[in-house]
This record gives C-alpha cells, sequence and structure tokens, in this order.
C-alpha cells in the first residue's frame, strides 16, 4: 500500500455536479419526501444548492429534532426516485479512463451517503477504484490522504477547502453551483470550464512530473 501510495498517481473526484448532473433525481427524492411528509420543500431551490451533506438542506425545511429520521428516509426514498434520472456530467467517463491512461488509480470522495453513491456510478458505468461517502469540505482530506490523492476534481468551494486541507492539487470544474471566479478565491489551483477539458490537463500535468 506504501508503494503504490507514493508510485501511482491518485486523483480524486467529487460526485454531484462533478460526475454527475444529479439534479433530476434529487429533485425527485425531495418532492417523494415532501408529498409523504406532508412538509413543502422547494425541490428546485434544494438543487442549486448541491455540495454541503444533506441535512444542512434540510435544517431549511424541518425542525432540528426530526432531521436525523428524515434524513434516514431520504436516503432510503432516493433509491427509488433519484438514481435512474441522473446522468453523468460530460466528459465523466472520459476524465475517469484518462486517469486509468496514466496508470493511475480514480477515487470518489462525496458528501453523499456512500451507498447511494455506489448506485450511481454502477447506474452510469462509471467504475472508480474506491468510492467513500459522508465526507465534506475539509473532511474530505481523511480520505484523501488515506488513499495518497495528488489532485481532487470538484466543482464547489468545499471541494477546493478538501483538497487544499489534503495537500493535494485542487482542481475546480465550474459546472456546479460556485461559478470560477468563487473557484478561484476560494483557492483552486486550476479552473476548468468543465470535465471536457481534463484529460488534455491531465496530460500537460503528468508531463510536468506527476509521479515525483
Amino acid at each position: 500500500m506504501g508503494f503504490m501510495t507514493s508510485h501511482t498517481l491518485t486523483v480524486g473526484f467529487d460526485l454531484d455536479m462533478t460526475l454527475i448532473d444529479s439534479r433530476p433525481g434529487i429533485k425527485a427524492a425531495f418532492l417523494a419526501l415532501s408529498a409523504e411528509t406532508g412538509t413543502f420543500v422547494d425541490a428546485d431551490l434544494a438543487i442549486t444548492r448541491l455540495g454541503p451533506p444533506l441535512e444542512q438542506e434540510l435544517r431549511h425545511w424541518f425542525p432540528e429534532d426530526e432531521i436525523q429520521d428524515t434524513a434516514d428516509r431520504y436516503r432510503e426514498i432516493y433509491v427509488t426516485h433519484a438514481i435512474e434520472p441522473s446522468l453523468a456530467m460530460a466528459g465523466a467517463a472520459d476524465a475517469v479512463a484518462a486517469v486509468r491512461a496514466h496508470g493511475g488509480r480514480a477515487i470518489v470522495v462525496t458528501a453523499k451517503y456512500e451507498p447511494n453513491a455506489k448506485l450511481h456510478l454502477t447506474h452510469l458505468g462509471i467504475e472508480a477504484d474506491a468510492v467513500i461517502g459522508s465526507l465534506w469540505a475539509e473532511a474530505k482530506a481523511e480520505a484523501l490522504r488515506e488513499y495518497g490523492a495528488a489532485v481532487y476534481v470538484g466543482d464547489h468551494t468545499g471541494d477546493v477547502r478538501g483538497a487544499r486541507t489534503a495537500g493535494a492539487l485542487s482542481v475546480a470544474v465550474a459546472t456546479g453551483p460556485c461559478d470560477a471566479a468563487e473557484l478561484r478565491a476560494a483557492g483552486a489551483d486550476v479552473v476548468l470550464a468543465g470535465l471536457d477539458e481534463f484529460p488534455a490537463w491531465l496530460d500537460a500535468y503528468a508531463a510536468g512530473g506527476a509521479g515525483s
């Protein structure tokens, strides 16, 4: 493991709005949750601020003493309503393939509940070498350090903070709720318009001595 960590390029990817466009699925899950609980949730608003943990969003709509039970129920509903409608982001499969083409490992580090994250990837045919869920912002550094990730790719300022905390290069894609200026201001080392630009960037990065 130590040898692998030090000599194999490992790239981490966020999930929501980085590798997958989960907005259609998350909207469907929130609408189902709202119908079941009788509590209004503005699903169209909720999907504009993806990234942080589910509980953070639920606090906008539910009292604190209901958050944990509601989160558990949402994660159950999610399996039925959210996997099928969610799509891969443009360039997602090619970005993961680019890491493999350089002999590297691609891992997914996400705030999403891990079993549901895995369901998304399986459904879309995106194969990661590891999937680590329930980590947000600075906490993502735990998994990035454990797997020796040199690069972390995400769409949110929280992903930038996670990469920086881990000492990894922060590559940001402006495909989520944070625009390029916000991502740069948060300290992203590289800002791409989307994952379509990632393979060419990775080629240049690797040529500059990715393994050193």
